[in-house]
């Protein structure tokens, strides 16, 4: 399939020169050589522009007469490339972060697509579109000067004659054409198409991005904790309390005496579900007393045995709550999946990283796949830049390793 220039130089002559292809390329060059011209000339009339402005301003004018020129240039580049080749080419650059032009232009100048833009564009003016007019005027003016042979030449047979030659040298005159269009094409791309460079500035911006999203997160839980524990969880209690005064009040045998006792029950469960709620959505204790504490608390609401290996010290806020949950779906996952008898909790630190492993003796066979929970809690440690590494062979045992980065 024939999606450039240069893969149209190796079909058959007959349907190349039948084709739009020559004719593309003639205008891809037409356009690259008035480009470039435009491009000396805007950039001269926006550094004269500067000069004739303040002293202060010649240096701003200057930078960003240069950007926008190199980044003008270059959109404008993967507009042409159309031309001659069918591929489009990506815009590299990521949106800016604010209005304005000092957010956008403090942007771009850390970007490497910008320089590349700019080298591109000073390239095209300096080199490439004078290449491009050069030949497209020889070989206008060698297919004119034939053709119209019979005009200047003197002698009318020789006259003739070149004309007659013209004819197939005009024909012949869209192979060089497509060639240096191609080939022009290929250094544009080559120059203009995104690096890997630019996809690192995009992944460290997601990773940024999605960083902010879970603190954002874990302020909203803290915020949902605290209201439930000063909120709706001291309501519950001063409700269970005066339903059990309610009920010494009341004579032994009367009609009203099992009615309140059942909404004493009520009232008592419903405190017993709000506070593991509380617990599950932020603990204060781990707020309070750091991870060690409330990885006590969970081993002791276990319906197995744990054993715990814990490091006292604290750490920094979202490295706890990451290492929390983890350990909550874990022994969550023991519990439900696995059928063991005893698990095992460890955390230390080495070298700036918590080194985080829950284990157990089950069955093993954790899969991902199925919907055990290690997905999200790979997704929760990844938002920290961390790992997760699940060792778990049919027969057991499970072991799931974690390590985050403790540093600020």
């Amino acid at each position: 399939m024939v999606r450039t220039a240069l893969d149209a130089l190796a079909l058959r002559p007959t349907r190349f020169l039948r084709s739009a292809w020559p004719w593309r390329s003639l205008a891809y060059l037409v356009g690259g050589a008035l480009l470039g011209m435009t491009t000396i000339v805007a950039v001269l009339g926006l550094l004269a522009t500067g000069l004739i402005l303040t002293v202060v301003l010649v240096g701003i004018g200057g930078l960003v007469a240069t950007v926008l020129s190199g980044i003008a240039v270059a959109r404008l580049e993967r507009w042409r490339l159309r031309l001659v080749d069918d591929d489009a080419l990506p815009d590299p650059h990521r949106p800016a972060p604010g209005r304005g032009l000092r957010p956008w232009l403090a942007l771009r100048l850390r970007e490497h697509a910008t320089w590349r833009e700019l080298g591109y564009a000073t390239m095209s003016a300096g080199l490439l579109c004078w290449i491009d007019a050069g030949v497209v005027c020889c070989a206008g003016y060698l297919s004119v000067a034939l053709l119209l042979g019979p005009l200047w030449v003197q002698s009318t047979s020789l006259g003739w004659t070149a004309m007659l030659a013209g004819v197939p040298v005009t024909v012949m005159m869209a192979y060089p054409i497509t060639a240096w269009a191609g080939a022009r094409a290929a250094m544009a791309r080559a120059i203009l198409a995104p690096r890997s460079g630019d996809t690192d500035e995009r992944l460290v911006e997601v990773t940024r991005s999605r960083a902010r999203l879970v603190d954002a997160f874990e302020v909203e839980r803290r915020r949902i904790e605290r209201d439930l524990h000063d909120g709706a969880q001291q309501r519950l209690v001063a409700l269970s309390m005066q339903l059990g005064l309610a009920r010494l009040e009341l004579p032994a045998g009367s009609p009203a005496a099992e009615p309140v006792a059942a909404a004493h029950e009520l009232a008592k469960q419903a405190l017993t579900e709000i506070r593991e709620l509380i617990r599950g959505v932020h603990p204060k204790v781990l707020t309070d007393r750091g991870l060690a504490a409330a990885v006590r608390d969970v081993a002791g609401a276990a319906p197995i045995p744990v054993d715990l290996d814990l490091q006292h010290e604290r750490l920094p806020a979202a490295v706890e709550v990451t290492a929390y949950f983890v350990v909550v779906e874990a022994l969550a996952n023991v519990a439900k999946h696995s059928g063991a008898r005893q698990a095992w909790v460890s955390a230390h630190v080495a070298h700036d990283r918590l080194r985080l492993e829950v284990s157990d003796d089950g069955r093993g066979g954790a899969d991902p796949a199925k919907g055990s929970g290690l997905v999200g809690l790979a997704d929760r440690v990844a938002a920290v830049d961390g790992t997760v590494a699940v060792s778990s062979p049919a027969g057991g045992p499970t072991r799931v390793r974690v390590e985050i980065p403790c540093g600020s």
